[in-house]
């Protein structure tokens, strides 16, 4: 039994900026563009909602 099987394992990033793309097949590439797409949809949807909110704060403080 190894001294370190409690400690939990690092899961490997699924993709790093500036990583070299050289090794990977083009359905691992379709499947990095896939999520990135999917990461950059849940980026604006959150920076949507931010906006909002912001807009709704600064109409408060105008108000009074």
């Amino acid at each position: 039994m190894a001294i370190f099987d409690d400690e939990p394992r690092k899961k490997p990033r699924q993709h790093e900026i500036g990583q070299d793309l050289s090794l990977l097949s083009v359905d691992e590439l379709s499947e990095r563009i896939a999520m990135l797409r999917d990461e950059i949809a849940r980026l604006e949807e959150a920076r949507a909602a931010k906006g909002a909110t912001k807009s709704a704060a600064e109409a408060l403080f105008r108000r009074g």
